[in-house]
């Protein structure tokens, strides 16, 4: 895999992390005000979407090579969003 790849899967990774979170924030809604069997439906749905939408997304740019460091940038996109997210929501 090409130098330029790698970059863009890890941009695209972290543009995930973050999009993930704020999905994760608008479905936190449905999980608190549902009954369990809503609950469980929903958070399945969820995780297999996304699951399957990232998958998609690599295959477009890298072939569907996955890497840890893919993941890692993931998860800082997550974080960052977090706590950018939870900064403004505080301010308000």
């Amino acid at each position: 895999m090409g130098l330029k790849v790698q970059i863009v899967s890890l941009l695209v990774s972290f543009c995930y992390g973050m999009f993930f979170y704020l999905l994760l924030e608008l479905n936190s809604r449905f999980l608190y005000s549902s009954n369990i069997i809503v609950k469980v439906l929903v958070s399945f749905l969820f995780v297999m979407f996304h699951t399957l939408l990232y998958f998609i997304i690599l295959m477009k740019i890298n072939y569907g090579y996955i890497h840890f460091y893919f993941f890692l940038c993931i998860i800082l996109g997550y974080i960052l969003c977090k706590v950018v997210y939870k900064k403004i929501v505080k301010k308000s």
